[in-house]
């Protein structure tokens, strides 16, 4: 009789049920609580609310924002892992350290820390305004923010692949006459780029449900520079409750199905590298 594998935790059954009811406790139970309340209204209401044109533009800018700040957060994000992980250079750990500053910093404080460093005389901002460059309350602001609070997941994902990579495959490729651009498109690219997609696919939910630094960098203004959760707590401010809820189910969904394709993209990525390899 074959010796079955040891495991340290408890059985299957047991840590299977904990998951369970630990997820439906934090995640099932409150995402259904949620679809229950937006059910309350009519078919044509609930159409009405989600398709208002506050609402549509609400919804633009909130993935919008978010997708150009986690692109952003990608590129740059992938080369600070890089230099983080390649190189060493004075200040190196103060540098580190510095990624996890957004996740220590309220995001109020960010908010209100951006404003002041972009408002028409702030620090950066009283050179930026005579350029026609405006970066609090306009989009451009709500990008700023959102890639401030996006950046520590890029970094902090990529990172330890960077530092695991076996440098000898490189200087393989280099031996073998490869160009830097050659052996980044043709060994390092493929490696990393599911990582990658992992980083944007989180810096990209944590844009989604930001909301306290753009109060401060978006001034509000519906149709223009209002997010889908600010449009939210205005209806829940409203005692809209049915409002507020049908916005965050069609929010919601919006957000899983992007998601779930980012997840496929990631999947597919790292199928084709192992085919690759």
């Amino acid at each position: 009789m074959a010796n079955k594998r040891f495991n340290p935790l408890p059985g299957f059954g047991l840590t299977m049920g904990y998951t369970l009811v630990y997820l439906s406790l934090l995640v099932i139970i409150p995402i259904a609580g949620l679809f229950l309340k937006a059910a309350h209204l009519s078919l044509h209401d609930f159409w009405r609310i989600v398709t208002d044109p506050l609402a549509i533009a609400a919804y633009k800018l909130t993935f919008g924002a978010s997708f150009i700040a986690a692109l952003l957060n990608a590129v740059f994000g992938t080369l600070l892992a890089w230099i983080l992980s390649r190189y060493d250079f004075p200040g190196k750990r103060f540098v580190d350290a510095l990624i996890d500053f957004p996740f220590a910093l309220p995001t109020a404080v960010a908010g209100l820390t951006l404003c002041n460093l972009f408002a028409a005389n702030g620090w950066l901002g009283r050179f930026l305004v005579p350029l026609g460059i405006k970066a609090v309350y306009t989009p451009l602001a709500v990008v700023i923010a959102l890639t401030f609070v996006g950046l520590p997941f890029v970094v902090r994902t990529l990172q330890p692949v960077l530092e695991n990579l076996e440098q000898e495959v490189e200087e393989a490729a280099a031996t073998l006459g490869a160009s830097r651009l050659r052996t980044f498109v043709s060994v390092l690219a493929p490696t990393i780029f599911p990582t990658v997609v992992t980083g944007f696919a989180l810096a990209f939910a944590r844009a989604m449900g930001e909301y306290g630094s753009i109060v401060f960098v978006s001034a509000n203004i519906p149709g223009k520079t209002q997010i889908a959760p600010q449009l939210i707590v205005i209806r829940l401010d409203q005692h809209d409750y049915s409002g507020a809820t049908a916005i965050a189910a069609v929010l919601l969904v919006i957000s899983f199905l992007i998601l779930a394709l980012i997840n496929w993209v990631e999947a597919w990525a790292g199928r084709f590298n192992k085919a690759a390899n």
